[in-house]
C-alpha cells in the first residue's frame, strides 16, 4: 500500500485526532492532576483549549481548506454532539463503570470519532450546489 492511497480525508483526520487527542490528554492531565482539578472541570477546559488545535488543524491538514471567521465561529457547532457525548460517557465510566478517571476521557473518543469526522466536514468544507 502506498503513502498516496493513505493520503484521504479520513486518514488525515484521523491523524489529525490523533494529534489533537494527544494534545487534549496533555493539557486534561496538568489541570487534573497538576492543578488538582475535579476530573470534569479539567475536561472542559482540555476540549475548550484543544478545539481551537482542532480547528486549525481540520483545515490545514484535513480538509486542506482556508480558514475563515466564519468557519471559526461555526467550527464549536462541531463539537456540540462531540462534547455532550464524551462528557456523559467519561461521568458514565467514572461513576459507574469505575474506570480511573485518567483513562476515561480515552475511552469516551473512541466512541466520538465518526460522529466528529461528520458533522465537521459538513460545517468546514464548502457546500456544493448543484445547478
Amino acid at each position: 500500500m502506498s503513502l498516496k492511497t493513505l493520503n484521504t480525508e479520513f486518514t488525515r483526520f484521523i491523524f489529525v485526532g490523533v494529534v489533537n487527542t494527544m494534545s487534549y490528554y496533555s493539557i486534561y492531565l496538568v489541570f487534573h492532576n497538576v492543578f488538582a482539578l475535579p476530573y470534569l472541570l479539567a475536561h472542559i477546559v482540555g476540549f475548550f483549549i484543544s478545539l481551537n488545535i482542532s480547528f486549525f488543524l481540520n483545515c490545514y491538514v484535513t480538509y486542506r481548506i482556508k480558514p475563515t471567521l466564519k468557519k471559526y465561529l461555526y467550527f464549536p457547532l462541531t463539537q456540540v454532539v462531540n462534547m455532550s457525548v464524551s462528557t456523559a460517557l467519561i461521568f458514565i465510566f467514572v461513576e459507574f463503570l469505575h474506570l480511573n478517571s485518567n483513562i476515561a476521557p480515552f475511552a469516551a473518543v473512541l466512541f466520538t470519532v465518526p460522529i466528529t469526522f461528520v458533522v465537521s466536514g459538513r460545517i468546514l468544507k464548502d457546500k456544493v450546489h448543484p445547478k
